[in-house]
């Protein structure tokens, strides 16, 4: 039996600053062609909700036409600064070492659940050098679902149907530094470990009920103990 490790991305393995904002003020404009006053709030979200709202938010009727050209040229808007990410961007502490050491497991699988889309999840981490300890078939995205839950079930599935194996909440371990993760991981079937490395600290985190919480990424031997922990909660 393996367990299926699904990671969050931003503030959870790496951060890219103020890029992915630049981009979205950008994207917006191209779409509707007038600056953006505001964005949604973007910690923790899809990126279906966070294109929705961030329309809703300056008067445009939403379509669904309307949303995929949004993230369609978001996609293509960081594939284009994939230079800037890997200048810019970087690999927040222990978050390598930690990636390195599960991939070596033969009973772990490592997939993502994020906010971002597909395209946009594929273009950060190749763009960081860390594409190769995942399994993006496997993974749940922003554009998959309105909100995170609903993720967490779609990437077991996805998991299971790929490798013939059953992933339940005590196999699947959800990876992220917000309360929008540990609702995502209680609701969708896993459990989670916390990581205070975005703007959530430990407290709040664990308010939130996550199972494990650490302040970071840097014990890599915490990590790989604390996602195959296996007992039942």
């Amino acid at each position: 039996m393996r367990t299926l490790v699904l990671w969050d991305i931003d503030h959870t393995l790496i951060t890219v600053g103020p890029l992915s904002r630049e981009i979205y003020e950008g994207v917006f404009l191209t779409v509707t062609g007038r600056p953006a006053r505001k964005l949604a709030h973007m910690a923790g979200r899809t990126d279906r909700a966070i294109i929705g709202e961030t329309l809703h938010m300056h008067g445009i009727e939403t379509s669904e036409s309307l949303i995929t050209r949004f993230a369609d040229e978001l996609a293509a808007g960081f594939s284009s600064r994939s230079r800037d990410i890997s200048d810019h961007g970087r690999v927040l502490p222990g978050a390598r070492a930690a990636l390195t050491a599960l991939a070596a497991r033969p009973d772990v699988i490592q997939s993502v659940l994020t906010g971002n889309t597909r395209s946009i999840a594929i273009s950060k981490l190749t763009a960081l050098c860390l594409d190769e300890y995942v399994d993006f078939d496997v993974g749940a995205y922003g554009f998959d679902h309105h909100e995170r839950p609903p993720l967490v079930r779609l990437a077991r599935q996805r998991a299971a149907d790929k490798y013939g194996e059953h992933f339940d909440e005590h196999r699947t371990v959800l990876v992220g530094d917000t309360p929008h993760d540990v609702h995502a991981g209680h609701h969708g079937g896993a459990r989670v470990v916390a990581v205070a490395t975005g703007a959530s600290d430990e407290a709040s985190l664990r308010q939130a009920g996550a199972e494990l919480v650490l302040s970071d990424l840097t014990d890599t031997h915490a990590v790989v103990r604390s996602v195959l922990d296996t007992t039942p909660r």
